[in-house]
């Protein structure tokens, strides 16, 4: 195994990490994931030493998303036959409450919000890096954190003050 392909093998985690957090469902995020590796190690050559390995990556990872979604958006939708039903009974741990509740708070983000408080947040990226994955400015990177913050802070992350957004 080349140099690029265990750098490319060790972001696997991550990458999994936030393909699950962009598409809010296992199966859709390992596909992205295969997608994005495969497109990794099959023009592997094209990496440039001018960023690290994992902003590339995540780049790829982010485009394939993006294309994605905009294929979505452009397919007719279909209503399902039966409505799906939540179950009746909330979890009883106050943390698994918390965090239910902040992974529908992301869902309600819009996407350059969401994929910057993601970089972010939680895979603990720099401005820079953000920006380079997301092909926009820092000050874009810095503006859509902000306003991602603010706009979890708004939807009342588990109603208490101890709620902290600015992790993200």
């Amino acid at each position: 195994m080349s140099e690029r392909e265990r750098l490319i093998v060790a972001e696997i985690p991550s990458l999994r990490r936030y393909a699950r957090a962009l598409t809010g469902d296992r199966a859709a995020a390992e596909d992205l994931v295969q997608d994005c590796l495969e497109r990794a190690l099959r023009r592997r050559h094209l990496w440039m030493r001018r960023g690290t390995m994992r902003a590339w990556l995540f780049s790829i990872l982010h485009n394939l998303h993006a294309n994605a979604v905009r294929r979505e958006a452009r397919r007719p939708r279909l209503m399902p036959l039966e409505n799906g039903h939540q179950a009746s009974v909330l979890p009883a741990q106050d943390h698994a409450v918390r965090l239910s509740q902040f992974a529908d708070a992301l869902a309600q983000l819009p996407e350059e919000q969401r994929a910057v408080v993601l970089l972010v947040g939680m895979e603990e990226m720099t401005y820079a890096e953000t920006a380079r994955i997301l092909e926009v400015p820092i000050g874009t990177v810095m503006s859509r954190l902000s306003r991602g913050r603010e706009r979890l802070r708004q939807l009342n992350l588990g109603g208490g003050s101890e709620t902290r957004v600015e992790a993200c």
